[in-house]
């Protein structure tokens, strides 16, 4: 993807797979607040069956037949180690800071994905440098207003920016591996080797799997429609064509769908410093990624 222009906005049938995207995944934030599951528990079913539902269209594939496709296949159970790690970070952030507050903080993975393409060896032109300077005070800011508050919050904050990191790790192995298998293939294994490496720690941790009321398990069922399919597949679906770089700006805008979505439904009023610097955090993260030279390579994964 070297040739890619990582600054090229998404056309087609892209533009409202990303719509529905944005809102499935938008949505994420204040069902894991509103509900009483136990945080390995909705990881597990949530991934579990998102693997089920996407099997019998990668079985139809058959994509492991030649040493290009295995080699996707290893690098895609790496992917689901790293979504299984953003999902813990993502889950357990919600429960210990605002919903509005850990969204935006996880959001930061497009600046950890321009960190990655430094590190391997990509262009980063100085022109971004502005960017990531209002989004790094921005975070500052929004942590801390949390840490004024209570420890608590502090660690959720925490939580939620190493979720953005090893988030911009997932989709750049997501982006890479696609070049050779399906959406289908890397979902269902991704998703796959999620729930294998969450239920040990179900059951280690004591959280029960099932005996849940009928309303936890209507929330949970919107997780795996909202956050899942519409979030996460289809969000995996447009990297077929839509660079890693765009595909992250579009995922800022959860952020304030889950805020709206929280302030409705949970009565979350974030403190008055939050506010400003969650739109600094979106307008750095912005002009970051659109300042991003289209020269810049987002998938050096070897």
């Amino acid at each position: 993807m070297k040739d890619q222009d990582h600054t090229k906005l998404p056309t087609g049938r892209d533009i409202p797979f990303l719509f529905l995207g944005v809102i499935g995944i938008g949505s994420s934030g204040p069902i894991i607040a509103k509900s009483t599951m136990p945080i390995p528990t909705l990881i597990f079913w949530r991934n579990l069956v998102g693997a089920l539902v996407m099997l019998p269209f990668a079985l139809a594939r058959g994509e492991w037949k030649t040493a290009t496709q295995r080699n996707a296949i290893r690098w895609s159970v790496l992917a689901g180690v790293l979504l299984a790690t953003h999902f813990i970070c993502f889950f357990w952030a919600m429960k210990l800071t605002s919903v509005a507050t850990g969204t935006a903080l996880t959001a930061t993975q497009p600046i950890f994905a321009a960190l990655f393409i430094k590190l391997t060896g990509g262009h980063i032109p100085n022109k971004s440098i502005g960017g990531m300077v209002i989004a790094f005070f921005s975070v500052v800011l929004i942590t801390g207003v949390d840490l004024n508050l209570s420890v608590r919050a502090f660690q959720g904050d925490m939580l939620a920016v190493f979720g953005g990191a090893v988030g911009a790790a997932y989709m750049m192995i997501g982006a890479r591996v696609q070049r050779e298998i399906s959406t289908s293939t890397f979902t269902t294994i991704c998703f796959a080797t999620c729930a294998v490496l969450i239920f040990p720690v179900a059951i280690l941790s004591n959280s029960a799997l099932t005996g849940f009321s009928t309303a936890e398990w209507i929330l949970l069922a919107g997780l795996i429609l909202g956050a899942q399919f519409l979030g996460h597949t289809l969000f995996n679906f447009t990297l077929k064509r839509v660079s890693p770089a765009v595909v992250s700006l579009v995922v800022f805008f959860e952020v304030p769908v889950s805020a709206i979505l929280a302030y409705i439904w949970l009565g979350q009023q974030p403190p008055s410093g939050t506010i400003p610097g969650i739109i600094g955090l979106l307008f750095g993260c912005t002009l970051f990624v659109l300042r991003s030279n289209k020269s810049s390579s987002v998938n050096e994964i070897k």
